[in-house]
């Protein structure tokens, strides 16, 4: 019976299996928000009820991905923001101090997101106006030059 038991997918939800849906091609960022896992499993992998999943949900804490039909998949993503969630919880935080920290925490992540890009952008400017400096150094010579190549030919 326990070999029965290994081979049962009672999540399985009909869909197209992960090798044809081009899912072996997604890097680790596409992977990483793929919605696979079930309500149970993913209740267990964090060490927590189904129940509180739900709760979050309604919570707006983490909104997880759904199948066609409705079921709830969540991610890995999901999985670290509700680990997250727990450890905040732990922490002595109620869910709306919950909903709070992890709406800074995210703001915080887009910004410094924003600030390496800006960073990145600037760089390239700093590069940009170095290589303009260089050319108007080279024009004004160029400028002085036939300024007085002018001036001596005139006289």
């Amino acid at each position: 019976m326990a070999g029965d038991h290994d081979t049962e997918r009672p999540d399985y939800d009909g869909g197209t299996p992960a090798e044809a849906d081009g899912a072996g091609t997604r890097d680790a960022a596409d992977r990483d928000g793929l919605g696979v896992y079930a309500i149970s499993v993913a209740a267990e992998l964090v060490g927590t009820g189904q129940q509180n999943l739900r709760l979050y949900e309604r919570k707006g804490l983490l909104t997880p991905k759904r199948t066609d039909g409705g079921t709830r998949r969540y991610s890995e993503t999901d999985l670290a923001t509700l680990r997250r969630i727990g450890a905040l919880l732990d922490e002595g935080l109620n869910l709306a101090g919950v909903k709070l920290v992890l709406e800074l925490e995210a703001a915080n992540r887009g910004l410094t997101e924003d600030n390496r890009e800006l960073t990145e952008d600037n760089r390239g400017l700093a590069d940009d106006n170095r290589e303009l400096r260089a050319d108007n150094r080279g024009l004004r010579k160029d400028l002085k030059r036939a300024r007085g190549g002018e001036q001596g030919s005139s006289k």
